[in-house]
């Protein structure tokens, strides 16, 4: 039998508030998506973009951009340098797109190395104003559009998704694992005059490619 103390869970279990109406940020755990980084080998992009099209359908962003197809997206990071997710394949995604994409880019598992959270509302971009050194404005940072910076002195990747169904804005943002507890402290102190509830993710979708 296995050991109970053993089990996988969130890097955010037992922190998350219930979901409650009129809140001016929401909340949402994405504990179980997939997440790889991927590095594209010397001379070899031109190749994985063509290998990602015709395995995927999936166009390959350049620069700081997000695209996605079905229930996998690669989020640009850096020069040759993505952050891919997948909706359906949890731990086995790595493996996965190793096998699809590996003879031109590195692939390397962050599932168990990342936690991610989907935050939506009306006050969003207030409560990220206080860590985020970044111009979020929705005329600047526009849905598909992905940032590698810092909140409140700690590393993360955040991209912008679709407008929730109410307007309000909404982002992604992934953070090591072993900073969640502290991220989530920022996070809670800093919406805390605005209101923070949970919901559900759903499956959102991602911006087009």
């Amino acid at each position: 039998m296995a050991d109970p103390a053993l089990a996988p869970r969130s890097a955010f279990a037992g922190l998350l508030p219930a979901q409650a109406p009129g809140a001016g940020i929401t909340v949402a755990d994405r504990d179980g998506i997939g997440l790889a980084t991927v590095l594209a080998r010397k001379g070899r992009t031109t190749a994985l973009a063509t290998r990602l099209n015709e395995r995927f359908g999936l166009a390959l962003p350049e620069g700081p951009t997000r695209a996605a197809a079905g229930a996998i997206a690669f989020a640009g990071i850096g020069p040759g340098a993505w952050l891919a997710t997948s909706e359906a394949d949890g731990n086995g995604f790595a493996a996965a797109l190793r096998q699809a994409i590996g003879e031109f880019a590195a692939v390397v598992d962050q599932s168990d190395g990342y936690a991610v959270l989907r935050l939506d509302g009306p006050r969003l971009r207030a409560v990220l104003a206080k860590g985020v050194p970044l111009d979020l404005h929705e005329r600047v940072f526009r849905p598909g559009d992905v940032a590698t910076t810092l909140v409140s002195h700690m590393g993360a990747t955040l991209w912008r998704l679709p407008d929730a169904s109410d307007g309000s804005p909404s982002f992604e943002i992934a953070i090591h694992r072993s900073m969640a507890r502290s991220f989530w402290h920022w996070l809670s102190e800093s919406a805390a005059e605005f209101g923070l509830a949970g919901m559900t993710a759903g499956d959102p979708a991602g911006p087009a490619g």
